[in-house]
């Protein structure tokens, strides 16, 4: 979608946006729903459902530039948007006035989707710095990302299942209910409903991300900074609806989860950018704004383990020292990258 119109791009970037903040608030209840009818759990559902669906305007925009011969763009696309989720759940901690997000929603399955997001981010910065070689035109470390991915997702589950690990509950702690009356409508009609609106998500993402490129075409932004704020920012933008609509709703499991799960899903951008491109490997593209943009991830999520183990009841501004650490990483970030 080529639109070289800067009024016409900023009027479909924001009706695009209305409509993730329409059709996420309504996704965030009908997946909570889910959870509960399945017996899923928040959990589950957050780090591969809603997670996967949120992630998937994220994969067109990646893919795309790829195959355009824009490498650059689509690394910077897709670490920039595991950055900005990772902000995002901090500025949900700021919708929950009862505690601190990371102490109400305790929960071992989103530790281990948290050290599985740390493993995920070192595989491609390790692919940096080794022999660039190919198998049928894919990087090893694509199909390692992968199936390093899909065992992950296996550990989640045992671990949501096992519970060989449980959080001390406290009086704020949130905890996770399944009544099995807790709706009237039935399962199919649910999944129909959350197909439906993942969808229209990814179609309202999509159109969000490529008016932010043409935005950034026609003022002549870098391709580090389109893929790594102004893409990424858009493309993660429906996270940050359906986060706050989850924490609103009192599902904070879900929407810890749904950002966690969403950002192991969306390091697989660079695997599908790397079939895509036909280039040597999308890992030569890999410079230093996104090392450092990986780097800061990392760190970011540690913070954000650090707040879930450490479970502050307040903080500052009634956040915890997480959040707080986590925005002023974030900004720190986006001033850098402006930087020449």
């Amino acid at each position: 979608m080529n639109i070289q119109s800067l009024p016409l791009n900023l009027a479909i970037f924001g009706i695009a946006a209305i409509v993730i903040a329409i059709i996420g608030t309504q996704m965030a209840k009908v997946t909570d729903q889910l959870a509960d009818k399945t017996g899923l759990g928040e959990a589950i559902m957050g780090a591969i459902f809603l997670g996967g669906s949120t992630s998937l305007s994220g994969i067109v925009t990646s893919v795309t530039a790829a195959a355009s011969g824009h490498p650059e763009l689509a690394v910077s696309n897709a670490v920039g948007g595991i950055a900005a989720q990772t902000a995002f759940l901090a500025i949900a901690d700021i919708f929950y006035r009862k505690a601190n997000l990371e102490h109400a929603a305790a929960s071992v399955a989103n530790l281990v989707q948290g050290t599985l997001l740390m493993s995920l981010l070192a595989i491609p910065l390790l692919a940096t710095s080794t022999p660039q070689v190919s198998l049928w035109g894919i990087h090893p470390a694509s199909i390692i990302l992968i199936g390093a991915y899909v065992f992950g997702l296996r550990l989640v589950t045992q671990a949501q299942e096992n519970k060989m690990w449980l959080p001390r509950p406290t009086q704020l702690t949130n905890v996770e209910e399944s009544p099995p009356d807790q709706s009237s409508t039935p399962l199919g009609t649910l999944w129909v409903k959350f197909l439906i609106y993942a969808l229209l998500i990814a179609i309202s993402g999509y159109l969000i991300a490529q008016a932010g490129l043409n935005i950034a075409f026609v003022t002549g932004i870098s391709e580090s900074v389109v893929g790594g704020l102004l893409t990424a920012v858009s493309t993660a933008l429906p996270e940050l609806v359906i986060t706050v609509a989850a924490v609103r709703r009192g599902a904070l499991t879900l929407a810890v989860g749904g950002v966690i799960g969403g950002n192991c899903f969306d390091l697989l951008l660079l695997a599908f950018s790397d079939i895509a491109y036909s280039g040597e490997s999308i890992y030569t593209a890999i410079a230093n704004r996104q090392i450092f943009i990986m780097a800061l991830t990392i760190l970011m999520t540690g913070i954000l383990l650090l707040g879930l183990l450490q479970r502050q009841e307040k903080g500052i501004g009634n956040i915890g020292f997480e959040s707080v650490l986590i925005l002023l990483l974030y900004l720190t970030s986006v001033v850098f990258l402006f930087t020449p």
